[in-house]
């Protein structure tokens, strides 16, 4: 998707393999907190993004809490199950899954969203994917995105719209 011109490389080519801190209370925040952290230890240009899902009759949440949801260990199956728990008695079953990109280029900084709508289902659906994806149905299809194959929620979803709009502005960029 990118110009021949862009090389990408991961944190931990260069390495960098702590957790990196993502402590801010917007997925905004967490991803210029991660962007700004790689820029200051390689001084290259970077991005890096978070990605939360918000519930509607949870005012919002697990949002920028969905990796720890029910608790720092970063556990995918208990916060489905904590997400069960808490939608139990929900008839407002509307989510949305937000992504948002952050890049430093050339020593400024840019922000790209995306998001899908949905709802949560009652039961888990599907093996493929990570997270929430066997809870979550986007408007639209009859299917979670556990069930959907790789290229149909790439052209889909939240991280796929905004990696998309990043790719763009690399791109008109690299001219």
């Amino acid at each position: 998707m990118l110009s021949k011109s862009i090389v990408l490389s991961t944190p931990s080519r260069w390495g960098i393999t702590e957790d990196i801190p993502e402590n801010q209370a917007t997925l905004e925040g967490n991803a210029l907190q991660k962007v700004r952290y790689i820029h200051e230890r390689l001084h290259e240009n970077c991005f890096a993004d978070d990605t939360g899902l918000e519930v509607e009759a949870l005012n919002g949440a697990p949002g920028v809490r969905s990796a720890r949801y029910a608790g720092e260990a970063k556990d995918m199956r208990a916060n489905m199950e904590k997400l069960l728990r808490d939608m139990k008695n929900a008839d407002n079953r509307n989510a949305r899954f937000r992504t948002v990109v952050a890049l430093i280029l050339d020593g400024k900084e840019y922000l790209f969203g995306g998001e899908v709508k949905g709802e949560i289902m009652r039961d888990k659906a599907g093996d493929k994917g990570f997270g929430y994806d066997p809870l979550f149905r986007p408007l639209g299809y009859g299917i979670t995105f556990a069930e959907m194959g790789l290229d149909e929620k790439n052209r889909i979803s939240h991280r796929g719209k905004a990696i998309r709009q990043l790719v763009n502005f690399l791109n008109q960029c690299a001219g």
